[in-house]
């Protein structure tokens, strides 16, 4: 080859990859949202799983980016071992897609409607119409699918440059004959599988393969053990996407390797043995970019096909190699999978389900510390520290990850309850925080023999049942997202600061008649103070739900907004909820 000839070469492939990662990324981008989401839920059976992984890695043109997918589900709990090995089946099967749009560049036609289907003419259309997307459109979901066309036609480009450049190669001896070594099963599966593991992606490989094909040099002899190598290759990225995961999460990466290594032992035994006795007369055929991709979805087809029948030996083999190890996991915060952040749509709804846990345990939390008031006891003491030190590892793990998504390309939906859950997220550790302030109030007054007049009594049984519905009217808003209940947490939120005012005011009246004492009144005072703090952190995660869904916030303007905007509505729960908390 001359020195221009290996330029085109590098050029083509450099453009062909660069191709292949534009259209995958805008891909996933378009379809991604919703088929990540359909995958863990849908893939219920080993059969469906198999069906799903094969139709989402034909989506989004990577058997890696689902596998990986995948082991983040198993490793956060998510799925199951057993789930997770029918769809790695189906992104193995899936993956063969991509051979059949490459093989697209190879369209000729010299005149009628065929000129119209040739590779110049179908780059040219698709790069005008991607370009005029990409730069005109608005609509982030329209510059995604122009993403797709333009990395499309780039691809297109790169295969095209790639057969120039390698067209003269049919006639060189060197290159024939290091085609003629591939024929041997054991080097051409070796090559396969290193030249696919250096370059992450099984669709490449089988695309430079492709390229190589035009020269008329490459015979199926040569071309089968090439792609049974890839298919090994393409667990590699699979393996680096497990580190660092538990041991499920390993063995979920594991199954890839297993599953493509173990089906090309048994096809090839079985191919070259039937060989020995029939002869096959095909093995000498020529392969061009068609027959590659008909050669490679056949083989990935019987791959899968055997191993179907076997996937709880395959299950209990990966068991077998990898061991169970005790490993101390924050089960709280399973769901916040780092692989997610490559797919908004599962990053937010695990953040979703992490921050309504969080609500939920803070309300726990509340409800378990004013119980104490009442009837004390170290245990509850313990179990309220417990769950608030459970709140505190929430926000640090759920502030991270969060900040990590706000990068992320994600939809305006999405980018809205990211919003929400970062302005919402330290109010609910807060009202973890007052849960023990009255835990520790509670703990003050059992020591010290405390005794309330039966009216500071009354006054603390009548707060406390007004902060336990706002808090529940708070966390059941939240987690259905609904903006009539937020609207309720306000007035609420009124009555209580009035309830504890009106309380305050009866204790002084209390102390100067001698009923109480100031011993009794510093406690109390605490404990009013943390009650009216948990309806201020209640009163910001309403107003930011009603803000956020306005495109605005400010909760001061806010909360004089729902005041203003329906006088009348804030009144009428203010008296309904006054009915039922009364001093």
């Amino acid at each position: 080859m001359e020195i221009s000839e290996i330029i085109s070469l590098c050029s083509g492939i450099a453009l062909f990859l660069f191709g292949m990662t534009l259209m995958g990324d805008g891909l996933k981008r378009v379809a991604g949202n919703k088929l990540e989401l359909v995958l863990y839920r849908l893939s219920s059976t080993t059969l469906r799983g198999v069906l799903l992984g094969t139709g989402v890695t034909g989506v989004i043109q990577s058997s890696a980016a689902t596998s990986v997918m995948v082991v983040g589900f198993v490793n956060a709990g998510m799925m199951k071992l057993r789930q997770a090995i029918g769809v790695i089946l189906g992104a193995i099967f899936g993956t063969s897609v991509t051979g059949w749009v490459i093989s697209l560049s190879y369209i000729e036609g010299s005149s009628g409607v065929l000129s119209l289907l040739s590779t110049a003419t179908l780059t040219g259309v698709v790069a005008v119409i991607g370009v005029f997307l990409r730069v005109f459109s608005k609509k982030p979901e329209r510059r995604h699918v122009g993403d797709i066309l333009m990395g499309f036609a780039v691809l297109m480009f790169g295969m095209s440059a790639m057969s120039g450049a390698v067209s003269g190669l049919g006639k060189q001896p060197w290159f024939t004959g290091t085609l003629a070594s591939l024929s041997n099963p054991l080097l051409g599966i070796l090559v396969g599988t290193v030249f696919t593991a250096i370059l992450q992606s099984a669709s490449a490989a089988v695309g430079i393969v492709q390229a190589l094909s035009v020269t008329g040099a490459m015979s199926f002899e040569a071309a089968l053990p090439l792609l049974m190598g890839v298919a090994i290759g393409a667990a590699f990225p699979v393996l680096l996407s497990a580190l660092g995961a538990n041991p499920d999460g390993k063995r979920t990466a594991a199954v890839y390797l297993v599953a493509a290594a173990l089906s090309v032992f048994v096809c090839t035994a079985l191919f070259y043995l039937a060989n020995a006795f029939f002869h096959f007369d095909f093995l000498s055929k020529v392969m061009n970019p068609f027959s590659l991709a008909l050669v490679n979805t056949i083989l990935r087809f019987a791959m899968v096909l055997l191993l179907l029948p076997f996937t709880d030996g395959l299950e209990a083999l990966v068991r077998l190699l990898i061991k169970d190890k005790k490993t101390p996991a924050d089960e709280l915060t399973l769901r916040l999978e780092e692989r997610f952040l490559a797919h908004p749509a599962l990053a937010v709804e695990q953040s979703r389900l992490t921050i309504l846990d969080m609500a939920e345990r803070s309300r726990e939390a509340l409800s378990a510390a004013l119980a104490l008031t009442a009837n004390y006891s170290r245990n509850g003491f313990e179990e309220v520290k417990r769950m608030e030190s459970d709140v505190d590892r929430y926000e640090d793990a759920l502030g991270s990850y969060l900040v990590k998504l706000t990068g992320r390309d994600m939809t305006r939906r999405q980018n809205e309850d990211v919003s929400k859950y970062l302005h919402t997220l330290t109010d609910f550790e807060r009202i973890s925080d007052h849960a023990l302030n009255i835990a520790e109030s509670a703990a003050e007054i059992h020591d010290k023999k405390v005794d309330f007049s039966d009216k500071a009594t009354r006054e603390l049984s009548v707060l406390s049942a007004a902060v336990r519905e706002i808090v529940r009217l708070t966390t059941e808003a939240f987690s259905q997202n609904d903006l009539a209940q937020a609207a309720r947490v306000e007035p609420l939120e009124q009555l209580i600061d009035d309830l504890c005012d009106k309380a305050k005011r009866h204790h002084v009246e209390r102390l100067q008649q001698g009923v109480c004492t100031i011993k009794q009144g510093f406690v109390f005072n605490d404990l009013l103070t943390s009650i009216e703090r948990v309806g201020d952190h209640c009163s910001n995660i309403a107003l930011a739900m009603l803000e956020l869904e306005d495109d605005s916030f400010d909760t001061h303007a806010g909360q004089k907004r729902l005041k203003d905007d329906d006088p009348q509505a804030f009144q009428s729960a203010y008296d309904d909820y006054a009915a039922r908390f009364s001093l």
